[in-house]
């Protein structure tokens, strides 16, 4: 939790804001070999949490390569995302995959980032 900073790892919504349970996620699950350790846990939201599960790749195009989620122990946000209205936006195609699977940018989700965003809260 303070490694993240008290925000999902994945969407960087801040704890204190959400409605929502946070959760400690297996970056790569346990039944894909994953080890039960801190370099391998992340903070989420209920929201990201439930939605990236035990997936660590996804599909853009059904005849597409596999392409890596976004692995926030490895890998730095700000290099594979950005945010413009409370939109996240991809910057590679892991950030591409990774707001896809998660399905980051509903109009509900879209909204309340903005919202935090004019208060200065986001991201």
């Amino acid at each position: 939790m303070e490694r993240a900073g008290h925000r999902c790892e994945y969407c960087r919504v801040p704890e204190y804001l959400s409605a929502f349970d946070y959760h400690i996620d297996h970056i790569i699950g346990l039944q894909h070999g994953g080890p039960n350790s801190l370099i391998n846990l992340a903070y989420g939201c209920s929201p990201c949490n439930w939605k990236k599960g035990p997936n660590i790749s996804t599909l853009l195009d059904l005849d597409g390569p596999l392409i890596a989620l976004f692995n926030p122990r490895t890998q730095d946000w700000f290099a594979h995302f950005e945010t413009k209205d409370g939109l996240i936006l991809p910057l590679t195609v892991t950030g591409k995959a990774t707001i896809k699977l998660l399905d980051l940018n509903t109009t509900a989700k879209v909204e309340e980032r903005l919202q935090m965003a004019l208060a200065g809260f986001y991201p």
